[in-house]
């Protein structure tokens, strides 16, 4: 019995920050962003959406084809928190209205918590193959003005349906990952955004993949010539290059640039656009590879490369499945991404760094268009709106 991925969408939010727009306003290059860093526009939530609306939106269209009381758990991965206790998977299920037959439980570890939840949700399965369980990955990347990270913002969240025999990616048994107790990028309980050290997380980012990798030779015997394409967590774009020639030089392999290009390149389109999501970036990059590679990619082998600042990391494989398009959301992926509207910077900041208020008795101003938002929070309850 193979387990693995059987659907998978994500969603973003309603608006973006072009990075034109920023380096107008910060006075620099624009190159600085689109050839600097790989990103060219930045998906920015309103303050009524929030990474449960989110999530919501990601996982409609994949309830919409199955029968959603066959959902057995809802692991729910975020470093976006909306409440230190209550479990983001709970205001999640009682906004799908999904069945109380369910287990729901929020995991965190930066940005590799939605990687934690996939290998969960598959060692559940393979325990009790009647499971069917909704995997999500959504978060708000919000640092603060004028910081280093600030070019590097963004949002998104991913619904994945795992199952047994999966329509798109056979998990394949066998990982490596590493664990190391730094600090290059944390926030602690009293602050609304994240603190980062840049280059000491990109450093500390590659020694990981370097000895995730290793691991994973080691418990698997596969070797780097049986891996098709290279999905990487993907805080910039850049990044996935600066992971991909860390590996190669690890191994030893000499890749033509056209190569390369295929190993990589389609995984990086949706986050040039929308920016870092976390814990999501991965698996967006993910759908970004299968809805753009220019080829059939049934039976290839994917290498996926998850890191969490902190750190954990992990590397793992697994087998796109034949007929792996029939079942592909590409379209709302790409339409949601299209129908954005840009933001100034200004209306940027008015969402992202809000007048100060309340924060148990506010009344959030309609600007989340799809079908479920925050309508405010009465009495420190948040209260949310199914529109659908």
């Amino acid at each position: 019995m193979t387990v693995g991925i059987d659907l998978i969408h994500f969603a973003t939010a309603d608006y973006y920050l072009g990075l034109d727009t920023f380096a107008r306003e910060k006075g620099t290059e624009l190159e600085k962003y689109t050839v600097g860093i790989g990103q060219e526009k930045m998906s920015i939530a309103p303050p009524d959406e929030d990474i449960v609306t989110l999530a919501a939106k990601a996982a409609r269209p994949i309830l919409d084809q199955i029968d959603p009381n066959s959902i057995t758990n809802v692991l729910f991965a975020t470093e976006s928190g909306v409440d230190q206790s209550k479990s983001a998977g709970a205001y999640l299920h009682g906004l799908l209205g999904l069945s109380n037959r369910c287990r729901t439980v929020e995991l965190k570890h930066a940005c590799y918590g939605g990687t934690a939840a996939l290998q969960m949700a598959c060692a559940l399965v393979t325990a009790n193959p009647k499971e069917r369980i909704l995997v999500i990955a959504a978060d708000i990347a919000k640092y603060d003005v004028d910081s280093s990270g600030e070019a590097t913002q963004g949002c998104g969240a991913v619904a994945m349906l795992i199952t047994p025999d999966p329509r798109i990616l056979a998990i394949e048994p066998g990982s490596g990952y590493f664990t190391e107790d730094v600090m290059d990028f944390w926030r602690p309980n009293h602050r609304a955004t994240a603190l980062v050290d840049g280059k000491y997380s990109t450093k500390v980012y590659l020694n990981s993949l370097k000895q995730a990798w290793q691991h994973f030779v080691s418990e698997t015997g596969r070797s780097f010539e049986q891996i098709d394409a290279f999905c990487y967590h993907i805080p910039f774009s850049r990044m996935t290059e600066k992971a991909h020639k860390a590996l190669c030089k690890t191994v030893g392999a000499r890749l033509s640039k056209n190569t390369f290009q295929t190993q990589t390149q389609p995984g990086q389109i949706y986050n040039r656009v929308l920016g870092n999501s976390y814990s999501a970036s991965l698996f967006i990059g993910f759908c970004s590879f299968l809805d753009n590679a220019p080829d059939d990619l049934s039976h290839k082998r994917f290498g996926l490369f998850s890191y969490g600042s902190g750190c954990v990391a992990e590397f793992l494989t697994g087998i796109v499945q034949p007929g792996y398009e029939k079942v592909l959301m590409r379209g709302s992926h790409q339409k949601q991404i299209q129908a954005r509207t840009p933001l100034t910077y200004e209306q940027y900041l008015t969402f992202y760094y809000p007048a100060t208020q309340d924060p148990d008795n506010v009344t959030f101003d309609v600007n989340n268009r799809g079908p479920y938002r925050l309508s405010g929070i009465q009495h420190a309850i948040r209260r949310y709106q199914n529109r659908s």
